[in-house]
């Protein structure tokens, strides 16, 4: 079920980020705080965040994935993001995205 919530799971050393609502200024700050301190203290093998529940993203949620991207590096783990919906692929291919991080798009849009 989708929401407005974030929500970790952690299992075979990959942590999900499954993040829900809109991505913009105002929740930016508070995902990347959550994440960090998960990526901190866990210290994954490899980090994914599902967007399969983001409604909306602007330049900030580009920001917060750029930046855990970067975190993601330093600390040798390895990152993916995971089903962006349509208009959340549009700003990831827009920004060029693709040439930098590993996208998993596995379900099917029902749009037709």
């Amino acid at each position: 079920m989708c929401d407005n919530n974030i929500s970790f799971e952690y299992k075979n050393n990959c942590m999900t980020a499954y993040v829900g609502g809109d991505i913009d200024h105002h929740r930016a700050r508070g995902l990347r705080e959550a994440m960090d301190e998960r990526l901190y203290s866990d210290r994954p093998v490899l980090f994914v965040i599902d967007m399969s529940c983001v409604s909306f993203m602007d330049s900030s949620g580009l920001g917060l994935i750029l930046g855990r991207f970067t975190l993601c590096r330093e600390l040798g783990i390895e990152f993916k993001l995971s089903e962006p919906s349509a208009e959340v692929q549009k700003i990831l291919d827009l920004a060029g995205t693709h040439r930098l991080i590993c996208i998993e798009k596995t379900k099917t849009d029902k749009k037709s």
